[in-house]
């Protein structure tokens, strides 16, 4: 049986211009990440420098950053494979479906939850069908760009694998093999934490939900502030 471990990118930009690009507090969420991993592998003494059989991620800039402070904190060496269905949904297109006038920046915490309230309501339209979001896929092949990575986990490897990814993917992910509904997926998606674990068992023929959403890295009162949402 092997474990595949699921991060969440770190804090990204979120109101800027470029989204996709890691904040300061961010980068230091991945090295802290990486120095975690490095420091429970000596507590069971083991110093790999590259523990895992593969490392998958996204394309997305966010995703290549959040893996290299990973790897700078733990001192990993690996190449990661690039893995396009571990794309995240392109925000800004779904709430043009239900909201085709541009939203304006969130600047106040008002306004940060009518963003999500709006996205919200343009993920249950896209998850049902109603809607197509310009240049996104259907939420059908959505999945299937997920399902498609755990696919290859299962079938190609039985040790350790990392995947770095977004909340949409990962939380579609658990949705998947829990059989969730669309809503409680959407819930899940919401609230997961910039750099936090999420971990699967695996075998040949399937996954099995071992945590979601932990920030073991993170459980003390000196990295309390650094907990993030986006």
């Amino acid at each position: 049986m092997g474990n595949l471990y699921l991060v969440r990118h770190g804090q990204a930009s979120f109101g800027s211009d470029d989204y996709d690009q890691l904040s300061p507090r961010g980068r230091e969420q991945g090295i802290r990440l990486g120095q975690y991993w490095r420091e429970r592998a000596k507590a069971f003494g083991t110093h790999e420098s590259a523990p895992f059989d593969a490392v998958l991620i996204g394309t997305l800039k966010r995703h290549r950053q959040t893996w290299e402070a990973m790897a700078e904190g733990a001192g990993w060496v690996h190449t990661p494979q690039i893995w396009p269905g571990l794309d995240e949904y392109d925000s800004h297109a779904l709430i043009q479906t239900v909201h085709p006038e541009p939203l304006a920046k969130p600047d106040t915490p008002e306004m940060y939850r009518h963003h999500f309230r709006v996205l919200r309501d343009a993920l249950k339209k896209w998850m049902s069908g109603q809607s197509q979001p310009q240049n996104m896929p259907s939420y059908v092949d959505f999945v299937r760009g997920v399902t498609s990575a755990l696919d290859h986990v299962r079938q190609n490897h039985t040790g350790p694998v990392l995947i770095v990814s977004s909340g949409g993917p990962i939380s579609t992910a658990v949705g998947h093999i829990l059989g969730t509904p669309a809503e409680t997926t959407i819930e899940l998606n919401l609230r997961i934490r910039n750099t936090s674990l999420t971990e699967f068992a695996y075998t040949p023929k399937r996954h099995m939900l071992v945590t979601y959403n932990t920030l073991p890295h993170l459980d003390d009162a000196a990295h309390a502030k650094w907990i993030t949402y986006a």
